[in-house]
């Protein structure tokens, strides 16, 4: 998988989903080897986009077409300034549910001193934290370079995963969480996206 990140600031939420909106009707039934996107605006304006291709091939030939050039060019228009862009093919998915269903979305972006052990972290246990935190219903992340990281984790709703954050976990996934957090390096920034934008093929 192939994930593309795309972030900015956004002069007007309203605009910004109307326009994904249009890419899905217009555009989506003609990207090959697209999978689906997860999108939305916090409530200061951060515009923060996960776009998934079956490979970075498809994303690129998606991204050559003129009716996509075209539908980017308009959409620059509700950004203040220049969108940034982070690809990946090191993705790490984990679906307990149906994402496309969730009601709250949280997107965190850091850095880790250890990326191998990191995706070995992610990748143990996923039936018991299913079971601990049933408000979680998936998540994808996605390994830059240099430890870089972005990750977009599936609610049921904020209430609920508000209300996870306050659980204890048991002593095993605890010390995971532990080891998790001492790899990393310095505050993850994160996106709430209290209204998320979910796209998939139709």
């Amino acid at each position: 998988m192939f994930v593309q990140v795309i972030q900015g600031q956004v002069t007007d939420a309203e605009q910004a989903h109307a326009a994904l909106d249009r890419w899905m009707e217009e555009l989506a039934p003609d990207a090959t080897g697209w999978l689906g996107t997860t999108a939305g605006v916090t409530e200061d304006g951060r515009f923060v986009a996960l776009a998934r291709f079956e490979s970075a091939d498809a994303a690129r030939r998606n991204s050559e077409s003129p009716a996509q050039d075209k539908w980017w060019h308009e959409f620059t228009s509700v950004l203040t300034g220049d969108a940034t862009f982070h690809d990946s093919e090191d993705v790490v998915l984990d679906v307990q549910g149906e994402p496309d269903s969730a009601g709250f979305v949280q997107v965190m972006q850091g850095q880790g001193s250890n990326p191998e052990r990191a995706r070995e972290l992610m990748q143990r246990d996923s039936d018991k934290w299913a079971e601990f935190r049933p408000d979680v219903i998936g998540s994808v992340t996605a390994l830059h370079d240099d430890g870089d990281y972005t990750m977009a984790i599936y609610f049921t709703s904020e209430a609920q995963a508000r209300e996870g954050e306050k659980k204890e976990p048991p002593p095993e996934l605890q010390a995971q969480m532990e080891e998790l957090n001492s790899l990393a390096s310095g505050e993850p920034t994160y996106f709430d996206l209290k209204q998320p934008w979910l796209y998939s093929p139709r």
